[in-house]
């Protein structure tokens, strides 16, 4: 989106308190909506304040985290994570994209996957992978965006109900 009060910037770390306890409200938000984001419900505001704070504290040092902000405000976010083995210093995982239920179908979520692959571009990465949850609007998403599917990994996970099985299907995209 144009305009200063629309825009995509890399977190800088270490994120400022008020940055931490809205990525929380945006996770606390995603869980709620039972998207496929790690957790099962209920998740609590001071769990995902947590979350955050250590996977922010113990971050590889080349990860990206990128926020999407609407009026200053965060409502969406993703994340690169490098591969951790030698031989793969140009791959890195897109993980957790999260858009704030108030603020989907924007257009957020492929401006974020835009931006981050602009940002694995510039930082060296030439290779992305991902997984999503089979039949999700992620899945979707991704297709349309030009990624290539792999396959699927049957109950690869359980739903935000913290039972139900649901198939990843599994994505990666190539860099110039």
């Amino acid at each position: 989106m144009a305009g200063a009060t629309h825009t995509i910037e890399r977190l800088i770390l270490p994120a400022n308190e008020s940055d931490v306890r809205a990525l929380a409200g945006l996770l606390v938000d995603a869980v709620a909506s039972g998207a496929a984001v790690s957790f099962v419900s209920p998740l609590t505001l001071e769990q995902a304040i947590d979350w955050w704070r250590a996977t922010l504290a113990d971050a590889h040092a080349r990860a990206i985290f990128l926020v999407a902000r609407e009026a200053g405000v965060i409502v969406g976010t993703v994340q690169l994570h490098p591969a951790w083995a030698p031989n793969q210093p140009h791959r890195t995982e897109l993980v957790k994209l999260i858009v704030h239920r108030g603020h989907r179908g924007a257009g957020w979520g492929a401006r974020l996957m835009h931006a981050a692959e602009d940002e694995a571009r510039r930082e060296g990465f030439r290779l992305l992978t991902l997984d999503a949850k089979r039949g999700a609007a992620a899945e979707t998403l991704y297709r349309r965006l030009g990624w290539t599917y792999v396959g699927a990994i049957p109950r690869f996970a359980v739903d935000t109900d913290g039972v139900t099985p649901h198939d990843a299907v599994i994505f990666y995209k190539e860099l110039e």
